[in-house]
This record gives C-alpha cells, structure tokens and sequence, in this order.
C-alpha cells in the first residue's frame, strides 16, 4: 500500500515563512477551540498532564532583564510585555529557521499568510515540497487572540493548573492570547531524519487586558529511519544543554515527558529517538522560561542541520527508501491516532485543515506484517524504539 500524502498543510495553527514570493489569503482559523486546540493545545492531552503547544518572542536588548528577575515563591505573574516578546521571537526564528533549510535545500518555501475573519490574528505557514533534500516540510507561526467559552475554559482548567482560578466572565468565558511556532521536515534520504518542533505561549487576560493566567509549552524530537547514535546524542546533547542552562531538572523530566508522549501503544513502540516535551511551564518568572524556549530553538538550529549535512549525500538502495516508507507509515499512525491536538483540531469547525495536516509526509506505505530481517539495521531501529534509552 503506497499513499501520496496531503498537500501543504501546516500542523496545528498556521505556520511558516519563506524567503519566496508571499500569497496572502484570508481565512478563517475557526473558533476558539481551532485556535487553542489546534494552534495551542496541539498537542493536548497527555493524561496525567496533558498538554499545549509551544511558543516563543525575544528582543536582544531585553536580554538583561532576565537576570533581574529570580522565581517567586507564590504566583508568578507574567511578564506586561511577554505577548510582545514572543511575537518577535517565533516571527525572527521562523525566518532564521526557513533561511537555513533553504541554504541546505537550495528550494524555496511556498509562504501562506492568512489571517482570521473576525481580525483577531492569523500567521504565516511556509511549506516545501519535493525540494532537494527535504520531501515534505513546514514551518509555521501564528498568533491568535478571542475569547474561550466556558465549555474550553472548563476543559483546560483540567489539564491546567494555573487556570484553575482564572476570573472569568459572567457566562463563564475568558479573554486568551496565544502564539506559537510548529515545524516538521521529512527529508528525502532514509539516512536523514525526521524532525518535529513546537514552542508556544499561552495566556487568559484580565478585562483591562493584563496578563492573568499563563504558560509556556513546546519541545523538539527526532524520528530516524536508521540509527545513527552520532546524530541521537548530538540532538540530545544540545537539547540538554539548553535545558541545563535554566535547570538541571529541565531535561531529565521532559525527556521523559517526550519518551512517554510520541509513543505508539498500538505497536508498542516509540515513534523515534525522543527529545524534549514540556507543557503548563510556570514554575519561575516568565522571562527565564523565554530564555530557555530560545535556547531550545537555538538547539534545534544548531544539531539539526549538522545532522541533516551529515546525511542527506549518503547512498541509500531501494529497499532503504522502501524501509523509510513503512517507518513514515508509523509516524502516521501516532499523529492521526495518538496526537489528541491533530485529532481535536479535525473536530473542531471551521479549523484549517491544511494547517492541521501539514506535518504528513509526502509519502508513505503499509505492508502486510512486515518485519525487518534479524540482525538488519531496519531491526536494530525497532530495537531501539522499544526500549528508553539515556543518549546522553
């Protein structure tokens, strides 16, 4: 079974830039659930600490104002400026992140702006297809505003702890803001490996318009096709190292986060090597978790496409690319199956489709009971996605 897969479509919210022509289109993001759950809960849903979609914004100058600031003991309040600064920051990553993958490509992004039809928000969702080296890729942002009707509200409030006592409005509703970026490359040769991304900032407001309840969520993982335990320790490494330079505890609780969330139970196995994973992140002033949320996308731009580089010109046979096939077919599985934001934003009336979708491979194959041959390198990959593993 051999399926050509969707048309540029862009995950959860909207997404991506690209250094090509702009086409503008207006359209709906749908309702607030499409906005939140799609854009911001994309991921949602993990039980016993489900979750939303990252996001991020930053200015170098505000840099300083990290280091003023130390966590507080009772409820941290976020920071007036923080939609400002996260704005900048996905909107600045998503051009940093679109350049480089063009300059390894050599292709082009097609850029989709949209923007939703009440005028509150919109994004940008920037898509390659059957480029040189990636297959199927997008990158996307979108920042949206509006207001979360009491039947959300109550269902966050479950999987949220800092909205629990939000104020709300006499019918139960509340103001929110949120933004985020979102990416996934699927690169052509089976030695390259796949690579999700997401980073997004989430708050309620306060009739006067102030920052109520807020959080942070996102993390970055790796699906190979082959195992390379150079390119898993390198992804791991800098992902680390972003998370010990706000806390020692960071990595060790999201990796873990990572490895149980992108698991396919219904095969018993992970869908790739993990990474990190985080949602509802409040525990200290919102500036140093915008710092860290930078320092991840950081570490995503700095192993990625040294990984990336370091595969994409290696010989690969028929029976490789059949193997690479079979694999996307299990990452299917897990976002159409398993991924409770794919499968709410789906629900949701009015969401874009296309957005939602855009994380789907080009390609993708099922066979019949298939299993890799003992001792093949196809075997030592489902191995290693049925065991956890500490890469660094």
């Amino acid at each position: 079974m051999f399926i050509r897969g969707v048309r540029p479509t862009g995950r959860t919210f909207s997404r991506a830039f690209s250094t090509a022509g702009k086409t503008k289109s207006k359209r709906q993001f749908g309702t607030i659930g499409a906005a939140v759950a799609v854009g911001v809960i994309s991921y949602t849903a993990y039980q016993q600490g489900q979750r939303t979609m990252p996001v991020q914004c930053e200015s170098k100058k505000e840099d300083a104002d990290v280091a003023s600031f130390s966590p507080a003991k009772e409820k941290i309040q976020s920071h007036p400026e923080m939609r400002q600064k996260m704005e900048s920051l996905i909107r600045r990553k998503q051009k940093e992140i679109i350049a480089k993958m063009e300059e390894i490509d050599g292709k082009k992004f097609f850029l989709d702006e949209w923007t939703r039809e009440d005028g509150n928000g919109g994004g940008i969702t920037g898509v390659i297809e059957d480029g040189n080296v990636i297959e199927k890729g997008g990158c996307n942002i979108s920042i949206v505003n509006g207001i979360l009707p009491a039947a959300g509200v109550a269902k966050m409030k479950s999987n949220h702890e800092s909205l629990k006592n939000a104020s709300t409005n006499p019918d139960g509703s509340v103001p929110f803001w949120v933004c985020g970026l979102s990416l996934i490359m699927h690169p052509k040769n089976p030695m390259a490996p796949t690579v999700h991304l997401n980073y997004r900032y989430f708050e309620t407001q306060n009739a006067d318009g102030t920052p109520q309840a807020w959080w942070f969520g996102g993390g970055s993982d790796l699906t190979p096709y082959y195992v390379f335990e150079e390119d898993c320790k390198e992804f791991h490494q800098d992902l680390k190292d972003a998370c010990d330079r706000s806390s020692k505890d960071y990595y060790p609780k999201f990796k873990k986060w990572c490895d149980e969330y992108f698991y396919n139970k219904h095969r018993n196995e992970a869908r790739g090597i993990g990474g990190i994973f985080f949602d509802d992140l409040d525990d200290r002033n919102p500036l140093e978790i915008y710092q860290f949320v930078e320092d991840s996308f950081n570490a995503f731009l700095k192993s990625y496409p040294s990984i990336l580089n370091r595969r994409i010109n290696m010989p690969y046979t028929e029976k490789q690319r059949e193997w690479q096939l079979i694999r996307r077919g299990r990452y299917v599985e897990f976002n159409l199956v398993h991924d409770r934001g794919t499968a709410f934003g789906l629900q949701t009336p009015g969401a874009r489709i296309e957005s939602i979708l855009v994380s789907l491979p080009l390609y993708a194959s099922w066979r019949y009971n298939h299993h890799p041959e003992e001792g093949s390198e196809e075997e030592k990959l489902i191995k290693t996605l049925k065991e956890t593993k500490e890469w660094v």
